[in-house]
């Protein structure tokens, strides 16, 4: 907006009507009094103010405006019919005009220097928005980088007080920070640990992960720099994510010799003990097998019941017995899989079969659907049956009130799909994750069905040395659907 001062109000009405005619919005002030209120009110552009006035003059307007920092920087152009000599216009520009005009005032001059000045205005408007928006943004970078500042110190406080090898990278990798103890450890604290020659490079390992933009954990052995002996070390390497873009990365060594040393004997003994009772195991059922042959006819149907019953614990107890020995052959990398081509339907028979004639006592029917698996299948027959018969078996346990399972089976993207679903008590979202892990069972399951919590993960390495997938879909009260894929080729 341009302001129009003079005591006049004809100058003003003919100086309105000129710039309104070129779309620029104007105000009017008849006094310099009126003036000095107004800009203190409203935001200018320009102020077009006469010199000749009653009361406080234009010089003295210019003067008051130019120390008020609202108004300080509001270009002014005087107009001046009276004073026209060197020295008014001199103290006009003295005063803070930017112009002096003097009457009769050439219109096209006059609007020529209006649109420059409101052009200068604009610009000037949008610079000190830049500057303001700078400002801003360098007082918003200055925070953040302190707050970063504080988090790096406070994960360097956190990484020193830890008894594990610590340290953190930037986003390409270069290490940055280690701990004291890295240096118990290593001579530099720009490269690692020195490494066992058998096991993985930790460079290369690290490489993979943040090509992948993944964590990385990694078991190595690593020995202090004044020791002969090699201590198995837990290598995790994090990223730190801002804004969905790694910034940083923090790892940390763990010793786990003295664990592992514990786990290697409870293997050995895993092993040892299921050998050992695998003899005594065989030898309890072809006594029973032979002891029920030998009945007295008369009471042939009550001894063969009992018999019938020790048979049926001993199998129990020799399918416990394999499940530890596989579990202690998966432990030791021993778990070999027998690759040979089958036909998937006649394995899938024998199974439901199978499951069938274990499970006379219960009311319950296994219905098939899905696609039929024409082509032959690679794999470990016999284990991909172990896998089958757990599925099973376990729906059975864990949906004892229900008529029927369903084997449903699918081929997709050269994947064969089986699943195995049940209508029975289902397993809670957040227990979900762990149910193929070792020796892990639900809780609210544990004390009324029985097991060890097992027989999933076996499955699970099973699958996995097939280059398969498995997981389940469950939901409280509604029942589970197991499943697991085989690659076709």
């Amino acid at each position: 907006m341009i302001l129009i001062v003079d005591d006049k109000p004809e100058n003003i009405y003919s100086l309105e009507l000129l710039l309104k005619g070129k779309n620029f919005a104007v105000d009017t002030a008849l006094s310099g009094e009126e003036a000095l209120k107004k800009v203190l009110r409203n935001d200018y552009a320009l102020i077009i103010l006469d010199v000749q006035m009653p009361g406080i003059d234009g010089f003295e307007v210019a003067e008051t405006l130019s120390g008020f920092s609202k108004s300080k920087d509001i270009p002014i152009i005087f107009l001046s019919a009276v004073n026209t000599d060197k020295k008014f216009i001199t103290k006009g520009y003295a005063s803070g005009g930017i112009d002096y005009i003097t009457k009769p005032v050439d219109p096209d001059i006059l609007l020529l220097k209006v649109k420059t000045f409101y052009r200068l205005y604009e610009q000037t408007l949008a610079l000190n928005e830049t500057q303001q928006t700078l400002r801003n943004e360098i007082e918003i970078r200055k925070k953040a980088q302190a707050e970063l500042t504080e988090r790096v110190n406070y994960l360097h406080l956190i990484l020193e007080s830890l008894p594990q090898i610590a340290f953190t990278a930037n986003e390409i990798g270069e290490i940055d920070f280690v701990n004291d103890k890295w240096f118990s450890y290593a001579t530099s604290a720009t490269s690692f640990p020195l490494t066992h020659p058998e096991d993985p490079c930790i460079k290369e390992e690290w490489a993979n992960a943040m090509l992948h933009h993944i964590p990385l954990e990694l078991e190595v052995r690593i020995k202090e720099i004044n020791e002969d002996s090699f201590r198995f070390h837990l290598l995790r390497i994090m990223p730190i994510l801002e804004n969905e873009n790694i910034s940083k990365w923090v790892g940390t060594f763990t010793d786990i010799d003295d664990r592992k040393l514990i786990e290697k004997k409870k293997d050995e003994f895993l092993s040892i003990a299921s050998h050992e009772l695998k003899t005594p195991l065989t030898s309890i059922k072809a006594y029973t097998q032979l002891l029920g042959r030998s009945a007295p006819p008369e009471k042939e149907y009550t001894f063969n019941k009992y018999v019938n019953k020790v048979q049926t614990q001993v199998s129990k107890l020799n399918s416990l017995v394999t499940d530890l020995l596989d579990i202690s052959k998966i432990d030791n990398g021993k778990l070999r899989m027998n690759m040979q081509a089958f036909d998937f339907e006649t394995l899938l028979a024998n199974v439901i079969d199978t499951i069938y004639h274990t499970h006379e006592n219960i009311a319950m029917k296994i219905e098939r659907t899905g696609n039929s698996i024409e082509e032959p299948i690679t794999a470990d027959e016999i284990r991909i049956e172990q896998v089958l018969i757990n599925y099973l078996t376990n729906a059975i346990k864990y949906a004892p009130n229900t008529d029927k399972i369903i084997i449903n089976t699918s081929t997709d993207l050269n994947l064969l799909k089986i699943e195995v679903t049940d209508f029975g008590i289902g397993i809670p979202e957040h227990k979900q994750p762990d149910i193929f892990n070792k020796f892990y069972r639900v809780e609210e399951t544990s004390l009324k069905f029985q097991g060890l919590g097992i027989g999933l993960y076996i499955c699970s390495e099973i699958i996995r040395q097939h280059r398969g997938t498995f997981g389940l879909y469950s939901e409280v009260g509604k029942g589970s659907t197991f499943y697991f894929t085989l690659p076709l080729n």
